[in-house]
């Protein structure tokens, strides 16, 4: 509106104009962009799936590449989720057990030696416990053990059948009667059972806090009650946590032949204890590395768990997790106690936090974001969807993750590793790197062809573009060059650099400064071309040619310089990117149809060029392309000496 307004006052007619106005409009506005970022993010979406991270919410990818903490549960994620009982404690004795994974093959050892389970009733009654009150299965599968169900439960299957205890005999002989399954906020299980001689008997099992407080007797190897000891049990517990073992209690109660249903209230107190088992999970391989990589991107990783605190602050130093020596673990009856203001230093300093209720994830969450935090939150639970629609990126599992879980998360692991969680990070990186390239390399041509325009309205000549030509530059260039930075392969720092500012904005002040740079050299070569050649005689349609050809050669040198925002193109590698040369030499032969094919200077109103006209075309793209490489070269050597 301001551009026709300024041409009708200085007298020029309306059709002009009104031609002007719309010129302007379609040089300045990127049309492109849309579309560029659309596919973009399909693209990185694509890449992800491929790296087994399904994005359900578009712009979560974006969301990725911003994430400065990583909030991950243990068990499967960080861990192999292969459990295996190595220790037991019962009768007072603590006893070591051989053999990994689910081959039912070890046996059980006290003092080094191996011993008859049979005749030690306490440790008897324990595996009997873990075996009955259980919802898995260990099944042979093409000469492989396999679980079906929770590998915590199957870890009590296998020790139990390493001692002799058959899952199938033993069910049979004490077919279960009731449950009550296990709820995180409970932390326990409990299940009745027939067919005992003096009634029925309950068994429980469940996190060493939650039943060790409830028990008043404990059974020792010769099959009597005797007072329960729950300082010295307490110490057991602690101390096989301490070596990283995943430690449950088990405990039992009788009730009368009537009883045929199982209820909260029966196991809250009067329970006999009959020992622990701790079991290893061990740390993935991948997860480490995983977690190193993230370190090193200025991520920082928690681990969020419901195991006992000592077992998990020993599997996150052997990961590698990083927090506050004072405060490296801290337990959800203690973040109980805490108000909103201790809980954000807490959350900021501590790396692991263990039996945590699924509402103290939510406070989490919000107590990070409360510093200023970009949080990923993993979770598999009905309870963690709260917590998951909180944060900037939930992520539910694939394997064990509920539907509710994943209805609000906004990506899914199809293979529950965390070294997934980092793969998408680097993705999501990768996907605004290359948005950003596109936009800086986009910006430079709009805001040149509009000025070129503008200034020709100013000083009173014919326009040097039609908008039809206009046109073409914007649809043409957006799909033959723009979209190949698309294809860019990760820079090699990309995972080295701190994790980007949300509220930095896209256009930082080196590349505003870069893109009005470009744009004057577009600006003074389209419009300087074009009044020197008609001023050498070419026609109006030949200089018009040659302002688009101008613009479209620039785009194509400051391309290459757009593969990076910092790096030199020498550095990357001048092949390393095979679209962007192909989408060059495509524009160009595209350009060769625009410039000399009869039915394109009918269509476009242009002309064919001398062939001596294109060593002044190619001149400013190179003096376009050196002015950009040379500007990078200064300020990385300005950043160095600053780092310095």
């Amino acid at each position: 509106v301001a551009t026709f307004a300024l041409g009708i006052w200085r007298g020029e007619k309306p059709v002009d104009m009104f031609m002007a106005a719309v010129a302007l409009a379609v040089g300045a506005i990127p049309e492109g962009l849309p579309a560029a970022v659309t596919i973009t993010l399909a693209i990185g979406v694509s890449r992800m799936a491929k790296r087994r991270a399904i994005i359900r919410k578009l712009p979560a990818v974006e969301t990725l590449g911003s994430t400065t903490v990583i909030c991950s549960d243990k068990t499967g994620t960080l861990t192999e989720n292969q459990m295996t009982v190595q220790a037991i404690f019962a009768g007072g004795v603590l006893y070591e057990v051989t053999g990994g994974g689910y081959e039912p093959s070890g046996d059980i050892r006290a003092d080094g030696q191996s011993i008859d389970v049979a005749s030690r009733a306490a440790l008897t009654e324990c595996l009997r416990a873990g075996l009955l009150c259980n919802d898995s299965q260990l099944v042979r599968e093409k000469n492989r053990w396999a679980v079906v169900g929770d590998p915590t439960e199957a870890a009590l299957i296998v020790v139990a059948e390493k001692a002799g205890l058959a899952h199938a005999d033993i069910t049979t002989l004490l077919p279960r009667l009731d449950v009550i399954p296990f709820e995180s906020e409970h932390q326990f299980m409990a299940t009745l059972h027939g067919g005992g001689k003096n009634g029925h008997v309950i068994y429980k099992k469940g996190a060493v806090e939650r039943l060790l407080n409830r028990c008043t007797t404990a059974l020792d190897d010769d099959g009597e009650a005797v007072p329960f000891d729950h300082a010295a049990a307490s110490r057991v517990a602690e101390e096989i946590a301490a070596r990283g073992l995943r430690v449950l209690a088990f405990a039992r109660r009788s009730v009368p032949h009537e009883q045929r249903a199982v209820a909260h209230d029966h196991v809250a107190e009067g329970l006999t204890f009959l020992g622990l088992q701790g079991m290893i999970d061990p740390p993935r391989a991948e997860a480490i590395e995983a977690v190193r990589q993230c370190r090193a991107a200025g991520i920082r990783v928690k681990m969020i768990t419901g195991d006992h605190l000592l077992t998990a602050a020993a599997i996150a130093r052997t990961i590698g997790l990083e927090g506050d020596e004072k405060r490296f673990a801290i337990a959800g009856h203690e973040l109980e106690k805490l108000n909103d203001d201790e809980l954000s230093q807490v959350a900021e300093d501590a790396a692991v936090f263990a039996r945590v209720a699924p509402e103290q994830k939510l406070r989490l969450v919000r107590a990070l974001q409360a510093r200023g935090h970009i949080v990923a939150m993993t979770g598999d639970g009905v309870n963690d969807a709260p917590a998951l629609k909180q944060s900037d990126i939930g992520v539910a599992m694939g394997i064990t993750g509920t539907d509710v879980a994943k209805g609000a998360a906004d990506m899914i692991l199809t293979d529950d590793n965390f070294a997934s969680i980092e793969a998408a990070v680097e993705e999501g990186r990768n996907v605004f790197d290359n948005l950003t390239k596109f936009i800086v390399w986009t910006l430079p041509t709009n805001i040149g062809e509009g000025l070129v325009i503008l200034a020709s309205i100013v000083m009173g000549v014919a326009l040097p573009a039609l908008p039809v030509q206009m046109l073409w530059i914007n649809l043409m260039t957006a799909l033959l060059l723009g979209l190949m930075l698309v294809f860019e392969p990760k820079e090699p720092d990309l995972m080295q650099r701190p994790p980007r500012d949300p509220k930095e904005p896209i256009l930082t002040f080196p590349l505003f400064m870069r893109t009005g740079f470009v744009t004057l050299i577009i600006l003074s070569g389209a419009f300087g071309l074009f009044l020197w050649e008609q001023a050498h005689g070419a026609t109006l349609a030949e200089a018009r040619t040659i302002v688009v050809n101008v613009i479209i050669v620039v785009e194509i040198f400051y391309l290459l310089n757009c593969r990076s925002l910092t790096h030199s193109i020498r550095s990357l590698g001048w092949f390393s990117n095979w679209w962007v040369l192909g989408g060059g030499v495509a524009m160009l032969g595209a350009q060769m149809v625009f410039t000399y094919a009869p039915f394109m200077n009918h269509l476009f109103h242009t002309a064919p060029l001398r062939a001596e006209v294109w060593l002044h075309i190619f001149g400013v793209g190179l003096i376009a392309f050196a002015a950009v490489g040379l500007e990078k070269w200064i300020r990385g050597r300005v950043a160095e000496s600053a780092a310095l």
